[in-house]
């Protein structure tokens, strides 16, 4: 499967996103989806992930601002961003992986399948 992230921009604090990610081929339910991001000079971290059947998992620091989705006939994965802040600048990728059950929470675990990325730049 591959993987193309889209829908960044440059954007005020507050306002929202929609970013999108696309997968080819026929086999995209059976992935869970992540979505990281990676800062300038910083690491890549994960967002959130969604599950083959719909579980989501949030980082605390985006919980109650990101929504991820998915839906699998159109194969592809959606991350809604809102109220968004300077910080969440960054270039922001998706992936496929298992998200799995693990001492009463969920892990996601990401194989090397990557979105080439797409910017997020919020001005404040």
């Amino acid at each position: 499967v591959q993987l193309q992230a889209s829908g960044g921009g440059l954007v005020q604090t507050g306002e929202s996103l929609r970013l999108s990610c696309a997968a080819s081929g026929n086999i995209f339910s059976i992935y869970a989806i992540g979505w990281y991001r990676q800062a300038p000079g910083k690491q890549r971290e994960l967002v959130a992930s969604i599950s083959r059947g719909g579980d989501t998992k949030y980082e605390e620091f985006v919980k109650g601002r990101f929504t991820i989705s998915r839906d699998n006939a159109k194969n592809t994965a959606y991350l809604h961003v809102n109220s968004l802040k300077p910080e969440d600048t960054a270039v922001y990728y998706c992936n496929a992986g298992t998200l799995s059950r693990l001492g009463g929470g969920l892990k996601y675990t990401p194989f090397a399948i990557w979105g080439q990325g797409t910017q997020v730049t919020v001005s404040s």
